[in-house]
C-alpha cells in the first residue's frame, strides 16, 4: 500500500513538473533575451557618452568614415547601375543580336561587324523557326523630328519590327504589343506623349516624322529605364514603314553585297544560346547563294549571336567576337571602392588603439570588478557600430548632396533605391561588415588589458605592441600612394587621348543632320547662302558623321579592275 501511495504521488509531482518546466524554460529563454538587452542598451549608452565627450575625435572618426562610405557606396550604386544595364527587359537572356566575323586572307586580320545583310532576315525567319521566338529586323537608332500641326520636337526613335515591342517587354500603358502591325503606326513613350499632346488622349492623334511619313499613335509605353541599350528610344515605327518609305532599301531586299541592317533575335523558351549558336554558324555557307558562299568561304565568314546581356559590359572585341569593355571599369572601380574604405577602417582602428592609454584604466576598473574580456570585446564592438551607424546615416546625406553632380560626371540617371528590399538588406550587411572591419581589432586590442598592470600603471606599451598599428600605418600610406599615382595616370590619359592627332581637324566642324525633306533641292542655295554669311569655310555632304561608319557595300566593279 506504501509503495502504491509513493507511485501515485510521484507520478503527480512529474505531471507537475513536466507542466512546469517548459514555462521554466520559457521563462529562462525571455530573461537571458532581456538581460541581453539591456546590456546591449548599456553598451551603446556608453558609446554615445565616450562620442559626445570626445568631440575631436568622435568627428574625425565619424567623419572619416562618413567619407570613405560615401565614395564606397556611390561606386557600388555606379556598378550596380552597369551590371543591371539591360535587365529592365525581361527577356534580356534570351534576346541577341546577329553578328558575323571574318579572316582577311591578306592580312589574316579577324574582324567583326554587327549590320547584316537584308536576305539573311528573311531567310531566318523562314528556315530557323524552330530556334527563335523572333527574328526582328531594325534600323539604327537615330534622332528623329516628330510634328503636328502646332508642335514640332525632336527625338530619338527606332524602325522595328512588331515583333519587337514583345522581345522589349515594353510596357505597355495604352495599346498592346501588336500597335505596330498597321504600316502607318508610331508607339510614343510616355514622356514623348506628354510633352507633344499635353494632357490629351494621343490615340489616333496624328504626327508626321522628319516632315515626311504620316503616322497614328496606336500605343504608349512607359519610360524604358536609362540603363538599357534602348533607355534613349522614345519611339518605335514600323519597320516596313521605314522600306517603303527608302526606295535603296527595297532595292537591297535581295542584295548580298549591302550589309547595313541590324538584326535582332529572341531564342524560343529551352533552347540554349549555345545551340543556335550552333545552328547558325555555317549560315553563309549553306543558306545563300552558292557565289555569295564562295566568299564567304574565302573570307572563312561565321555567324553568331551576341547576347544582350554582352551588349554593355563586353562591348569590345578580339579577334572579331566580344572580348572585354566597360566589365574591367566595374571591376577597377570596385577595386577602388575597397580600398577606400579600408583606408577609412584603418584610419577608425588607428585612432581607436592610439586612445588606448586613456582606455586602458576603464578596462582594468571593468575588469576588476567582474567584466569578462567576452563582455569588453561587444561593448567595444557596440561602438565601433554606433559610430559607423551614425557615419552611415552621414553618408546617405552626402550621397544625397552629390548624387546630381556624379551622375553628370558619369553621364548616368542614378537614384537612390528606397524601395527596394535587397538595397536595404545590402545596406544592413554593408554597415555590420564595416563595422567588424573597423572595430574588431581595436576591440581585441582594449580588451587584453591585464587589469593588475593597468592599475599598477606598470603597463607600457613597447615596441611589439606598436607593431600592428605601424603595419597600419605603413598599408594605409600605400594604398593612399596607389590611388594618387593610379589617379594621376588616369588624368594623363584622358588628357593625351582628348589631345593626340586623329587625322583631321576638329575644331569648328559640325553635323547638322538632314532629316527633313525640305532641304532636298535646296541644299546648294542652303550651302551658298552660309558661305556669304562668313561664318562657315565650307559644307558638304555625307552619309553620316566623320568618325562613323553607318554601312559597308561590296562587289563593286569598274573596268579595269583586278
Amino acid at each position: 500500500m506504501h509503495c502504491k501511495s509513493f507511485k501515485f504521488r510521484f507520478g503527480i509531482l512529474l505531471v507537475i513538473l513536466s507542466g512546469i518546466t517548459p514555462l521554466i524554460f520559457i521563462d529562462l529563454l525571455f530573461f537571458n533575451l532581456l538581460n541581453r538587452l539591456i546590456m546591449l542598451k548599456n553598451y551603446f549608452k556608453i558609446a554615445g557618452r565616450n562620442i559626445v565627450k570626445n568631440k575631436v575625435y568622435s568627428f574625425i572618426n565619424i567623419g572619416g568614415l562618413a567619407v570613405g562610405m560615401t565614395v564606397a557606396m556611390l561606386i557600388g550604386l555606379w556598378a550596380y547601375d552597369e551590371v543591371t544595364f539591360n535587365k529592365s527587359h525581361q527577356n534580356y537572356e534570351s534576346i541577341a543580336q546577329v553578328r558575323r566575323y571574318f579572316t582577311d586572307p591578306n592580312t589574316h586580320e579577324t574582324n567583326g561587324v554587327d549590320n547584316m545583310h537584308y536576305p539573311m532576315y528573311t531567310i531566318l525567319k523562314s528556315d530557323y523557326r524552330q530556334y527563335f521566338k523572333h527574328v526582328v529586323m531594325a534600323w539604327w537608332l537615330g534622332d528623329y523630328s516628330l510634328s503636328t500641326s502646332q508642335k514640332k520636337i525632336t527625338r530619338q526613335g527606332e524602325f522595328m519590327d512588331g515583333e519587337g515591342l514583345e522581345m522589349l517587354s515594353l510596357k505597355m500603358l495604352k495599346g498592346s504589343y501588336t500597335s505596330l502591325n498597321e504600316l502607318h503606326s508610331i508607339v510614343l513613350s510616355k514622356s514623348t506623349a506628354a510633352a507633344i499632346f499635353g494632357n490629351d488622349d494621343p490615340i489616333n492623334k496624328t504626327l508626321k516624322i522628319d516632315n515626311r511619313i504620316d503616322v497614328v499613335v496606336t500605343g504608349v509605353y512607359e519610360d524604358i529605364a536609362k540603363n538599357s541599350r534602348y533607355g534613349e528610344v522614345q519611339f518605335f515605327s514600323p519597320w516596313n514603314l521605314w522600306v517603303a518609305s527608302n526606295d535603296w532599301i527595297k532595292q537591297n531586299e535581295n542584295n548580298w553585297g549591302n550589309s547595313s541592317f541590324p538584326i535582332f533575335v529572341q531564342l524560343k523558351p529551352h533552347v540554349s544560346m549555345a545551340v543556335a549558336n550552333s545552328a547558325i554558324k555555317d549560315f553563309f555557307y549553306k543558306s545563300v547563294p552558292k557565289e555569295v558562299a564562295a566568299g564567304m568561304i574565302k573570307y572563312k565568314a561565321q555567324a553568331f549571336l551576341y547576347p544582350m546581356k554582352d551588349w554593355h559590359l563586353y562591348s569590345e572585341s578580339k579577334n572579331g567576337l566580344p572580348a572585354g569593355g566597360r566589365i574591367t571599369f566595374v571591376w577597377l572601380f570596385g577595386i577602388v571602392g575597397i580600398f577606400v574604405l579600408l583606408l577609412a577602417c584603418i584610419n577608425f582602428m588607428n585612432l581607436s588603439t592610439a586612445r588606448s592609454e586613456k582606455r586602458a584604466k576603464e578596462v582594468g576598473i571593468r575588469k576588476a570588478i567582474g567584466s569578462f574580456t567576452g563582455q569588453l570585446i561587444y561593448q567595444f564592438l557596440s561602438e565601433s557600430f554606433l559610430v559607423v551607424f551614425l557615419a552611415f546615416i552621414l553618408s546617405f546625406l552626402l550621397i544625397s548632396l552629390t548624387i546630381p553632380w556624379f551622375n553628370e560626371l558619369a553621364d548616368k540617371n542614378i537614384s537612390i533605391p528606397f524601395s527596394n528590399p535587397f538595397f536595404w538588406i545590402f545596406n544592413i550587411a554593408f554597415v555590420t561588415f564595416t563595422a567588424l572591419l573597423a572595430g574588431i581589432y581595436p576591440a581585441f586590442y582594449l580588451s587584453s588589458f591585464q587589469p593588475v598592470k593597468v592599475l599598477k600603471g606598470a603597463i607600457r606599451f613597447g615596441r611589439l605592441a606598436a607593431i600592428p598599428r605601424k603595419v597600419l600605418v605603413v598599408v594605409q600610406f600605400t594604398v593612399s600612394v596607389i590611388l594618387i599615382i593610379g589617379t594621376i595616370v588616369v588624368y594623363k590619359q584622358i588628357m593625351f587621348a582628348q589631345n593626340r592627332p586623329i587625322g583631321y581637324d576638329k575644331a569648328g566642324l559640325m553635323t547638322v543632320p538632314k532629316n527633313d525633306p525640305n532641304y532636298e533641292g535646296k541644299l546648294d542655295v542652303l550651302r551658298r547662302e552660309l558661305l556669304n554669311t562668313g561664318i562657315l569655310e565650307g559644307m558638304e555632304l555625307s552619309s553620316g558623321p566623320i568618325p562613323q561608319i553607318s554601312s559597308i557595300s561590296s562587289d563593286f566593279d569598274w573596268t579595269g579592275k583586278q
